[in-house]
């Protein structure tokens, strides 16, 4: 039997780490084979932020839909369109708090407020250090609600090269999080 193709939202938001979303992209485009679609959206920071910190507007070239941020026509606006996963990458600290309390102000929140609401899988690879109690505490809420809070915090056991090797490391424990089939580098093996 013919394995189901997921349906896939990215929300990149304006917190700093962008290599973990170019990352992130790279590798869906490379894992079409298991894909039925991924809308993008962005937010303006998030566009700002990886010009800066990448140093190219390469967000706009990859072969996905974007859907502007307030765009509530976009199919993972409502759960009907029966996407499975977002990626919320990075996430910053004020997004995470905003789908922790239901406010659903822009695209990247309903879609998460969907998520969430359908029991679908709901990954938001955080970027921020330290962490107040507020961040902790709504981290909490959303781990209590069902989403997956995965720190982009890397690992070093597979001997990174390069920024983006690095990167992966992150990137590929959430796609595996997701149930998407990576080959990556695993502990023991």
């Amino acid at each position: 039997m013919e394995e189901k193709k997921r349906k896939i939202v990215v929300a990149i938001t304006g917190a700093s780490g962008s290599i973990y979303a170019k990352v992130l992209l790279d590798k869906l485009k490379a894992l079409h084979q298991q894909i039925e679609s991924v809308g993008v959206v962005m937010s303006d920071n998030a566009k700002d932020v990886w010009k800066f910190e990448l140093q190219n507007e390469e967000y706009a070239n990859y072969p996905f839909k974007v859907y502007a941020k307030n765009d509530f026509f976009a199919p993972f606006a409502s759960g009907s369109a029966n996407y499975d996963t977002m990626f919320v990458c990075p996430c910053s600290m004020g997004t995470l708090a905003r789908i922790a309390h239901g406010i659903s102000s822009d695209l990247t929140t309903r879609a998460a407020d969907v998520m969430l609401k359908e029991r679908r899988k709901l990954i938001l690879i955080t970027r921020e250090t330290p962490l107040s109690p507020i961040h902790i505490s709504n981290m909490a809420l959303l781990t209590q609600a069902g989403a997956i809070i995965s720190p982009a915090s890397p690992s070093f056991y597979s001997l990174p090269k390069t920024f983006e090797d690095l990167a992966a490391t992150v990137i590929d424990r959430c796609l595996h999080l997701a149930g998407l089939d990576i080959k990556s580098y695993q502990w023991g093996e």
